[in-house]
């Protein structure tokens, strides 16, 4: 009797259907791209679509509208970038796409990759924001651009300057939507929304997206699909980061950093803190232990955190201390370590902080320092987060499970050795003249001692005239009033006691200042009549 071999089952569930795309669909030609943007990506060595560029780009391609949702540092620019790109129509004046973010550093970074994926398109791609002068964006509006980047506040300066025409925008894009539709944002968006047509293609893209953003992001798309790449009871923190949690004094937190950045096989390393102060402190007390470290934040004019992130890019320097301005969509290579030195604000802002490493299929370390004021909101920022760590352990710069954690070698301490300071620093990296506006922190391009050094110096002719009592002197120390004739009254007498002090002075004696002061009192009204006849005043 024959027996039947029992069939094998993967797995007790069916097979997610996007899954199963994307075991099918595994390049970009597969998914509808166009042959110039799919070479253009191969030449950079992108030929395998993420998750999320799987399942939104057959969609977006077709022009529906979009609510994308995937894990920082997924792929969610190119995302909505490739339908941008393959839908509008190239060549016009006015632009025909927008893509609205929320920092400058995401205007930048979203900008690099457009130009990127549309080398061979030809397609002209310009970023607006805060911080560089008007007249070379206001130049390049003219000459004409495919797609503009920026921040709402100087789109709406543009718009409202008559430079910006967004009537023949075809495709707006919302990048990093949850913050776009804060109420922050929220006016300068509608304002952008009711002057685009309403004939439109709209997406929106975001690593985090809560329920009531959800329902306030539908009133400007049209049917929209909500795509999301990971499964709802999934984390949205990065997996293939390892996390950290411990629970850190104030006082030993930059001696633990200090320490941190020693560890074996530590890469460019990104610290984050909450306030601009915090990041200057820290910057400085690094600096001083011998780190090549530059800080950026709010404070900073846009030419010098254009400047620290070069230098950390190009690896001038290793050590990024940032506010939460570089958490949102900021993507540079090689980042291993994210140090969370104060406590984030809630688990959005952790998701968004921790993304900064583990980026396109890489492992990444991630350290958050609790102080004991925040404990209570790190424990929300656990619950919400669905991690293990909501009793984190103390610990302080000298406990071993931080050095076996960490694998920093024994015997460590809070100072790089000078054998080991190898990095150029930020003074490497040239500041560029980008024409900044508003209140500017940036140091001047040459020192002050440089200046007064090659300034001519300044020659003064003075003649000066030696006076007594008003009347000049001569240089053997006469003076013209002992030439004139005696003065009436008590000028008599003044001139009289002078005349022997000048005659010893001509001849050699010493010369000897000598005052004879006359007191007088001035009469009162009808005194002098009342006076007898020849009586003096001083008698009187």
């Amino acid at each position: 009797m024959l027996r039947r071999a029992p069939s094998r089952r993967l797995s007790g569930r069916p097979r997610r259907p996007e899954l199963r795309r994307l075991n099918v669909l595994t390049t970009f030609t597969e998914l509808g791209v166009i042959p110039e943007i799919a070479d253009a990506l191969a030449t950079e060595g992108i030929t395998s679509p993420f998750p999320i560029q799987a399942l939104a780009l057959p969609i977006a391609l077709g022009g529906q509208d979009i609510i994308g949702q995937a894990r920082t540092g997924t792929g969610k620019t190119l995302a909505f970038g490739i339908p941008l790109l393959q839908r509008i129509t190239h060549g016009g004046k006015a632009p025909r796409g927008l893509v609205v973010v929320p920092t400058r550093e995401l205007a930048i970074q979203v900008h690099d990759d457009l130009v990127l994926a549309g080398g061979k398109l030809g397609t002209r791609v310009l970023a607006v924001y805060g911080g560089r002068a008007y007249e070379p964006q206001i130049e390049a509006l003219r000459d004409g651009v495919d797609i503009v980047v920026g921040t709402p506040g100087r789109m709406l300066d543009l718009v409202k300057q008559r430079h910006l025409d967004l009537s023949q925008v075809s495709a707006l894009v919302l990048d990093e939507a949850d913050r776009m539709l804060d109420l922050g944002f929220l006016p300068d968006i509608e304002r952008i929304v009711a002057k685009v047509p309403e004939k439109r293609q709209t997406m929106l893209f975001s690593a985090t997206m809560p329920g009531e953003i959800m329902g306030l992001s539908r009133r400007y798309l049209t049917r929209p699909t909500n795509v999301r790449a990971e499964a709802h009871a999934e984390s949205e923190a990065q997996p293939k980061v390892v996390q950290h949690v411990w629970q850190a004094h104030q006082m030993d937190k930059p001696e633990m950093v200090a320490r941190i950045l020693q560890a074996e096989g530590r890469g460019l390393t990104m610290v984050f803190c909450q306030t601009k102060r915090t990041c200057d402190r820290l910057a400085t007390d690094l600096a001083g232990r011998g780190f090549a470290v530059a800080a950026v934040h709010g404070d900073l004019g846009q030419g010098q955190r254009e400047r620290a992130l070069r230098a950390f890019r190009h690896g001038k320097i290793d050590v990024l201390i940032a506010t939460d301005v570089a958490a949102r969509g900021l993507d540079i290579d090689d980042v291993t370590h994210v140090i969370n030195y104060e406590c984030p604000e809630d688990d959005k802002a952790h998701v968004h902080r921790i993304g900064r490493t583990g980026r396109a299929g890489h492992e990444g370390i991630a350290v958050t320092l609790v102080d004991w004021s925040d404990l209570q909101r790190w424990k929300l920022i656990n619950k919400a987060l669905g991690l293990d760590f909501a009793d984190p352990q103390e610990t302080y710069s000298t406990s071993d499970h931080l050095y076996e954690a960490l694998d920093i070698p024994k015997g460590v301490k809070g100072t790089l050795p000078k054998e080991q300071r190898e990095r150029e620093g930020l003074a490497a990296e040239e500041l560029e003249d980008i024409g900044e506006t508003g209140r500017i922190r940036t140091p001047k391009s040459r020192p002050r001692e440089t200046e007064r050094a090659e300034r001519p110096a300044r020659r003064r002719e003075r003649s000066r005239t030696r006076t007594r009592r008003g009347v000049p002197v001569d240089k053997d120390g006469t003076s013209e009033a002992a030439e004139a004739p005696a003065a009436a009254g008590a000028g008599e007498g003044r001139t009289a006691s002078a005349a022997p002090a000048q005659t010893a002075s001509a001849e050699g004696a010493p010369r000897r200042r000598t005052r004879t002061r006359t007191r007088t009192r001035r009469p009162a009204e009808g005194a002098e009549a009342a006076a007898p006849e020849g009586a003096t005043p001083e008698t009187a």
